[in-house]
């Protein structure tokens, strides 16, 4: 962020909050506000702001998605899932939504409930990269291989550098015994920044060709 648009942000800033001084009940203007708060990296900020623009329009789906991401973010898991059950029930046909309740759910351990939800994200909208990542994953952990497979490459179709999905297609081609395909993909982890498994490095090392 150049300093112009810092200062123009802090600007905006200050004119939501004279805004909701003269008008406490303004919803919209705590939602800016929380916006406002997440490009200036304050997710406490944000989420208060949000909460309170919920409480004054309880409809208003996106302060719900919003808020969902920032608790998934800080790894507030429950709040998660809660904020975007709510999200869904009020707009059952936004992705974001499904895709971090995926996450959430992943998270928890649910992963039946992680498929579903990021089954249903990828349905709506077929080039969310970060859902097949997620599904990629969650595939993985219930030895779905082939599906993980597929999802991995979905998602490198449409973002060849996505470091998850190459990780995904690394552990999933290791399981299949598939060694070279797994090399391949943890070595393009590595490079687009993915801190890939040790153990699974080392395990593969007698398979690199020299």
């Amino acid at each position: 962020m150049t300093e112009t648009d810092q200062q123009t942000l802090d600007q905006w800033i200050a004119e939501l909050k004279e805004e909701i001084s003269k008008n406490p009940g303004a919803g919209r203007a705590h939602y800016n506000l929380g916006v406002a708060y997440v490009s200036k990296k304050m997710p406490d900020e944000a989420i208060e702001e949000f909460k309170k623009a919920i409480e004054k329009i309880p409809e208003l789906v996106e302060a719900y998605i919003n808020l969902g991401g920032l608790y998934v973010q800080k790894n507030e898991l429950d709040n998660a899932i809660e904020v975007n059950q709510k999200a869904a029930q009020l707009q059952p046909n936004f992705p974001v939504s499904h895709a971090n309740l995926g996450f959430a759910y992943l998270q928890k351990g649910y992963t039946d409930l992680a498929i579903e939800a990021l089954e249903k994200a990828v349905l709506i909208e077929p080039r969310f990269v970060r859902a097949y990542g997620t599904l990629g994953a969650a595939y993985l952990q219930e030895g779905m291989l082939e599906e993980s497979v597929r999802a991995g490459k979905k998602a490198l179709e449409l973002d060849p550098e996505f470091a998850p999905a190459h990780n995904n297609l690394a552990v999933a081609y290791y399981y299949k015994e598939e060694f070279e395909e797994a090399i391949k993909h943890f070595d393009k982890a590595t490079e687009f920044g993915f801190e890939v498994e040790s153990e699974l490095l080392r395990a593969l090392e007698p398979y690199r060709k020299q």
